[in-house]
């Protein structure tokens, strides 16, 4: 019997996520991200966190796996659409009149948990 994993089929998506997952790619999706995230935090009535994706946190890009740069890569990929749909939603009850700090707190704790995630995955870079 066999001990060893198959080889991993190479796919679109897998060439995708490699192309994603250069550490320039990622340091500009990251910028991204968090001009989402400021948005959300003031109608979530938080204070948008400073965030300088150079430095520190571009050396640490730079350092990772390739496999942990796909899965911020991923991850950044899986925020955005998050905090996309859901800035939509809290537009639409914006535009109702209602107040939208109570589901926009918790989105906001949603994307810091998978925000806190990939920096764990990266922490080992």
């Amino acid at each position: 019997m066999a001990t060893h994993l198959p080889e991993t089929i190479p796919s679109p998506r897998n060439a995708r996520a490699a192309d994603d997952s250069q550490p320039e790619v990622l340091a500009e999706a990251l910028v991204a991200l968090h001009g989402q995230a400021s948005a959300l935090a003031l109608l979530a009535r938080l204070a948008p966190e400073p965030v300088e994706i150079g430095g520190e946190l571009g050396a640490v890009i730079a350092r990772a796996q390739p496999w942990q740069r796909v899965v911020v890569a991923q991850t950044v990929s899986d925020c955005r659409a998050m905090l996309g749909s859901g800035l939509a939603a809290l537009a639409t009850l914006i535009r109702r009149g209602q107040d939208p700090s109570a589901p926009a707190l918790v989105l906001w704790r949603e994307f810091h948990a998978a925000r806190a995630a990939m920096v764990n995955v990266l922490s080992d870079a």
